[in-house]
């Protein structure tokens, strides 16, 4: 083979051929290391988000809770006030119950 312009020998193009194995390496380690980046990082937003929405989720759940005491002791004082109100209120929504299971049996 000759060496004019414009020809290459055998190696130079084992030559080149290395180089670009060697580009394609470092390529793929590159784009390994941005992926093992990102999922990282979603990771971290993950937990952060399950974090917050835990926190919420227990925030509402001890809200609920002072909301229904609250209003059990409400109940509860507006029975003292009012017995006579409370055993008739309650009288009747035992009748309403009980026309209601006679009309299915």
């Amino acid at each position: 083979m000759s060496n004019k312009p414009g020809e290459f020998s055998a190696s130079d193009l084992s030559a080149d051929l290395a180089a670009l194995r060697a580009d394609i390496t470092r390529l793929s380690d590159t784009m390994a290391g941005l992926v093992r980046g990102q999922a990282n990082s979603a990771s971290v937003a993950m937990k952060g988000a399950m974090g917050d929405a835990r926190d919420q989720l227990s925030q509402a759940a001890n809200q609920a809770q002072d909301s229904a005491l609250g209003a059990a002791a409400d109940i509860e004082r507006r029975i003292e006030k009012n017995p006579l109100t409370a055993v008739l209120i309650a009288a009747g929504i035992g009748i309403a119950l009980g026309m209601m299971s006679k009309s299915r049996g």
